[in-house]
């Protein structure tokens, strides 16, 4: 997983993504985005949020959006860890 190369929502290996992966990836995201203000306090595989529409959902949210987004923060806080020990 790499910000530079994206997954595609279409990756056929989302498919085998189980909803206790989705789970611990929507706590990796929340856990890392905290300090970024990324906050989704009611996130869960296929509950909706406040406006009703889904909040991770595979047919509405791809999976690959909340991996992407991982990839980001990771590739943001490791440029920013090196930048901060030179």
């Amino acid at each position: 997983m790499s910000a530079h190369h994206p997954i595609r929502p279409a990756d056929p290996a989302l498919l085998h993504l189980t909803g206790r992966q989705l789970t611990e990836l929507i706590i990796e995201l929340r856990t890392e985005g905290r300090e970024f203000g990324l906050l989704w306090p009611s996130a869960h595989p296929g509950e909706s949020n406040l406006a009703g529409r889904r909040l991770v959902s595979l047919g509405n949210v791809p999976a690959s959006t909340l991996i992407n987004l991982l990839a980001l923060l990771r590739e943001y806080k490791r440029d920013r860890d090196r930048c901060s020990d030179s």
